[in-house]
């Protein structure tokens, strides 16, 4: 009989239980607060990505924590076969929150996840398209733009660009149309008769942090207009305070027919996530077509709406609007000395291009890690910054100081 000794074996390292679909930086945390994080052997670091925007007040946030502490005591789960007490509430409160951002009056169907949003939305518009719209059975499209990224579902990769999110796992969903981002015309020219939504990120965050031109979005609206068209944002990244406005799409005055939440929902403690929108859309979705058995459940609902709450007040996209001026006038300076080749972003959201004769993100990453801070790369020679919107001025002047260090 032959034995097979893995390579872990060989070398004497523990043989790891979990799937490799993730190659993480070498650091293995244990506690975090605010802006800070420490790994196992008690080194500090500032954490400059927040969980892609999960973390936007920061580490275990004093309200946030209270409100899932006071849930945890009274009921975390009835499924939506039943009601409870907080469901409304959120739902009330979640659609306060996002009524200037949209068309018409909301309403809120709560899901977990981002991309479980996404997926409700093109449903939704979908459903929307047959119903209402009159688009034949079988035959909606939904435009969305190159460099997109919306989640890893099966439905979702099969209009992804990207080769490494979508190899090998086809045959992919039909019903989509891809065209280039930032490019109105293109949107125009693939809308027709089929054609039930335009899906697209107000500023491409995975594809480093990409912010389209001014008159994109604007364009995008007029158009979709014109054509009974329905106009979806994902704003899982961009949305909740991150780019200085409680949504994206504020920044240029556009409101969407429906927008998708995560992320920063849940507070960096449960997932939350919701599609928010035109209460005629949503409404197509009747008992039995759609649902979720942890989607809007007790203790998220608490902890989403301790979320809204501090939204509400205005103060942390305030921070993140003074901030986010501050973060991109010192990147501007790193430009400027040749340090880096460019930057871009708005907000406390940063998109880092380096000189990929100099390095690759990812060493960048880990000389970062080397002085104390996290990022994350994206797309070869890109970092992505998006702190806390809680951080203090020094620590974020600490972080873009230590970024300095690492590119010489």
């Amino acid at each position: 009989m032959t034995t097979t000794v893995s390579r872990d074996q060989e070398s004497g390292a523990r043989r790891s239980s979990l799937a490799p679909n993730y190659a993480p930086l070498p650091v293995t945390l244990t506690w975090a607060s605010g802006a800070w994080v420490r790994d196992v052997e008690g080194r500090a670091y500032l954490d400059m990505l927040a969980g892609y925007s999960a973390l936007n007040f920061g580490h275990r946030h004093p309200a946030l924590l209270e409100a899932a502490r006071a849930q945890l005591e009274r009921i975390t789960l009835s499924s939506r076969a039943f009601g409870h007490d907080l469901l409304e509430p959120f739902a009330d409160a979640l659609a306060t929150l996002a009524a200037p951002a949209l068309r018409g009056t909301p309403l809120v169907l709560p899901m977990n996840t981002g991309a479980e949003a996404v997926e409700t939305a093109v449903k939704a518009a979908r459903k929307w398209g047959y119903d209402v719209k009159g688009v034949a059975p079988e035959q909606a499209t939904i435009v969305v733009a190159d460099g997109n990224f919306h989640g890893r579902t099966t439905t979702i990769v099969s209009f992804s660009t990207d080769h490494e999110a979508r190899d090998g796992f086809g045959p992919f969903t039909p019903g989509f149309r891809v065209v280039p981002y930032g490019d109105a015309d293109a949107v125009r020219a693939a809308i027709d008769e089929t054609t039930v939504a335009v899906l697209l990120e107000p500023i491409q965050g995975e594809q480093g942090v990409v912010v389209p031109p001014a008159g994109y979005w604007p364009a995008v609206r007029a158009i979709c207009d014109e054509a009974d068209v329905l106009l979806v944002a994902d704003e899982i990244q961009s949305g909740l305070g991150r780019t200085g406005t409680t949504f994206a799409c504020q920044l240029w005055d556009v409101q969407p027919d429906l927008m998708t939440l995560g992320k920063a929902l849940g507070g960096g403690i449960v997932p939350v996530s919701a599609v928010v929108g035109r209460s005629d859309v949503l409404e197509v979705l009747t008992p039995g077509t759609h649902g979720s058995t942890f989607g809007g459940n007790p203790l998220a609902c608490a902890v989403g709406l301790a979320v809204v709450e501090l939204l509400a007040t205005g103060d942390p996209q305030a921070r993140a609007r003074t901030l986010g001026e501050h973060l991109h006038s010192r990147l501007a300076t790193l430009t400027g000395a040749g340090l880096i080749a460019r930057s871009r972003g708005v907000g406390l959201w940063a998109g880092i291009d380096v000189d990929p004769a100099l390095m690759t993100g990812r060493e960048l990453c880990e000389r970062l890690l080397a002085h104390g801070v996290l990022a994350k790369d994206t797309h070869g020679s890109t970092i992505r910054l998006a702190p806390p919107l809680t951080i203090d001025r020094q620590d974020l002047d600490l972080a873009l100081d230590r970024l300095g260090q690492s590119l010489c």
